[in-house]
């Protein structure tokens, strides 16, 4: 295996964008995919052989039994639903040895749930539109240097003593603050400690491994949660989440080194799709929005909840490419399109004043008017989803595909033409430039 890059799969969007599909096709001929951020407030997406599978917390390239398997310092773990995955693995037949969890990565724990339900009330009409699987409140106490890292949450000596020092300030707070009912040490000791059980064996000192086989060149795969415009310091801010999606985010939350990257290669829909509040120029509030949603099959994998659709925005799709530093794009949702007479592509703004703006700006909230420019494209009927090269696409589905790359500056690698793994279309020059280690191997 030795000759492979090391690939960040990062979300170009506001997340959702099919990242799984992606990272399951790549993990095929990799040593090992990482996860190296977020929660189970995400849901990675993978269909094989006609089964699909669901994930929050382990990695999409699970299903490839030679694929080692990581979830990284970066990553908050719900021990419950990480407990829940391992089991719903086993029970279908697909081996979980290959998975390894960081001894350094923080544990969700049912303060964290609760306090982000009763933060999200207070917020009143201010709601950010978490997921509420305390998430945020997990990553605050990391910050606070309060957390409880999952070495100490498998420590049956350890944890009881953090969990008691922990719980008691989180109890104060809830009953003082929020004027909830506190939560019972010994119910929760209880039950986590099983939780405990289940993955000490999974738990380790997951960097060094890492650096091992990112230097050797065996190919590892960084996988992203959410997308660029969820990112804390990046994102359409305060409408984020609260760690770094981003490429950079891949060094932050596995120990890796910038100059081990070799590429990076973003994940957009061919319309856009988001959850929860904030801005979104491109969003359809029509029956178009509804046809998109409808078959894209567009509801939250971990909530449920049916994201707003609009057209695709390349001023986001320009943004994403330059804090990420893109090295290509992986197209999806190519088929949902079809039908339609005719697609849109946003290729700038107008502000308040009709002032044309090309470059993302870094404040975009609500009260902000910006009025998306359109390019309006015609569209076509025949069904695409068994097309395997560019020459099977109908012409206007590959004008349609030419001008994004155009817009965006970023040349594709591949394009999805339905969820099953095989109905992708590989650009094969592309696709190996990404896939080339841009290093000396020893």
């Amino acid at each position: 295996m030795a000759g492979l890059a090391n690939v960040v799969v990062v979300g170009a969007q506001w997340g959702d964008e099919a990242k799984g599909k992606l990272v399951d096709f790549l993990a095929r001929d990799a040593a090992m995919v990482v996860r190296y951020g977020g929660g189970n407030n995400a849901g990675h997406t993978v269909t094989a052989d006609g089964i699909e599978y669901k994930f929050h917390l382990i990695p999409a390239g699970i299903l490839n039994p030679k694929t080692i398997c990581v979830v990284s310092d970066g990553v908050v773990i719900d021990p419950a639903v990480m407990c829940g995955e391992i089991t719903g693995l086993i029970e279908r037949g697909i081996s979980v040895s290959n998975l390894k969890l960081s001894s350094s990565a923080h544990v969700i724990l049912p303060y964290h749930t609760l306090l982000d339900a009763l933060q999200e009330a207070r917020r009143g009409d201010a709601k950010i539109g978490t997921t509420g699987r305390g998430i945020g409140p997990a990553y605050s106490d990391k910050a606070a240097r309060i957390g409880i890292r999952l070495g100490e949450f498998v420590d049956p000596k350890r944890f009881p003593i953090r969990l008691r020092s922990v719980l008691d300030e989180k109890n104060s707070l809830i009953e003082k603050v929020y004027g909830g009912a506190p939560l019972d040490y010994a119910k929760i000791l209880d039950e986590y400690m099983t939780y405990s059980e289940t993955l000490r064996p999974f738990v380790c000192d997951t960097a060094p491994v890492i650096h091992k086989h990112a230097a050797a060149g065996d190919g590892v795969i960084f996988e992203g949660a959410q997308g660029t415009l969820l990112d804390l310091d990046l994102g359409t801010y305060p409408f984020v989440t609260s760690s770094h999606p981003i490429a950079g985010g891949a060094c932050i939350g596995t120990g890796v080194g910038p100059t081990m990257i070799d590429s990076v290669l973003g994940v957009a829909k061919c319309y856009t799709t988001r959850v929860g509040a904030g801005a979104f120029p491109t969003e359809l509030l029509d029956a178009r929005g509804d046809y998109i949603r409808e078959r894209g099959h567009e509801y939250g994998t971990t909530t449920g909840r049916p994201r707003r659709c609009g057209w695709l925005d390349t001023v986001v799709l320009r943004y994403s490419a330059r804090v990420n530093g893109l090295s290509a794009l992986a197209l999806g949702h190519l088929d949902v399109l079809t039908g339609m007479e005719s697609v849109e592509i946003c290729v700038a703004y107008k502000d308040w004043q009709g002032t044309p703006i090309e470059i993302m700006p870094s404040d975009m909230s609500d009260e902000q008017c910006f009025t998306p420019v359109y390019e309006t494209l015609p569209g076509w009927s025949e069904d695409i989803s068994c097309c395997r090269s560019l020459n099977d696409l109908p012409t206007n589905a590959s004008n349609y595909v030419s001008r994004v790359e155009e817009l965006t500056g970023v040349p594709i690698a591949t394009i999805s033409v339905g969820p099953g793994r095989e109905q992708t279309i590989l650009i094969e020059s592309e696709l190996d430039r990404v896939l080339r280690p841009s290093r000396a191997i020893p």
